[in-house]
């Protein structure tokens, strides 16, 4: 069995779950506390990922940076290669299937903290940005590290838009969940095995801390 696409499963959900939550934990602040025009639209955007079919997914994203738009050629025009068909493309699917999961726990957990202490650090002169790094994030971080533990699996377990926009290349864009695929197909049952069973070992030891963090918070402990 080889280990390389199980290697660059990690590297790939790491770098996903990474961006995931930078991005997600202000969007789950912005949704949270804010109400603007086009706020259900954003919501209904970030959330879009885990109703629509992989394929609708990566052929929308193939438009967005694919390499006649516009995102794609200033990719190109930056580093000098196609953003499609490369590591940097199964990061980006990684990150799109990861972030509703991290702005969701996120988000529910940030609405359940105590708007009294958020008006009381303001009545004290603390700025916007300031209440929510120093109390409204502190006093969610285990809903928000149990949306990075459950996005972190939802990562490293993406296979289709992963296929549609990274391809399925041996070595460069080949992950775990492609590496299993292509075993099926070619009768390789035992290798097949061997990657499912420690891919799905790594997914249920995330899931199941995820769980336990948002139990933690549910009931305070």
């Amino acid at each position: 069995m080889s280990w390389g696409p199980l290697a660059l499963s990690l590297q790939v959900a790491l770098a996903a779950t990474a961006l995931a939550t930078a991005l997600g934990v202000v969007l789950a602040g912005v949704l949270a506390r804010a109400r603007f025009p086009g706020s259900d639209l954003l919501d209904a955007l970030v959330t879009a990922p885990l109703v629509l079919p992989p394929t609708v997914l990566g052929y929308a994203l193939l438009q967005v940076v694919g390499r006649e738009s516009v995102l794609g050629r200033a990719w190109e025009s930056l580093t000098g290669s196609s953003l499609v068909f490369s590591r940097s493309a199964a990061v980006l699917a990684a990150t799109v299937a990861a972030l509703p999961l991290v702005v969701r726990s996120a988000r529910a957990a940030m609405e359940a903290v105590d708007p009294a202490l958020l008006g009381a650090a303001a009545t004290l002169g603390a700025s916007p940005p300031r209440v929510f790094l120093t109390v409204t994030l502190p006093l969610s971080r285990a809903g928000v590290l149990a949306g990075v533990t459950l996005g972190f699996a939802r990562a490293l377990g993406e296979f289709g838009v992963t296929l549609m926009l990274a391809g399925n290349i041996p070595g460069l864009t080949q992950t775990g969940a492609l590496a299993i695929y292509d075993a099926v197909q070619a009768n390789r049952d035992a290798e097949a095995l061997g990657l499912a069973a420690v891919m799905a070992a790594v997914g249920v030891a995330a899931v199941y801390v995820g769980t336990k963090l948002g139990r933690r918070r549910v009931h305070g402990a």
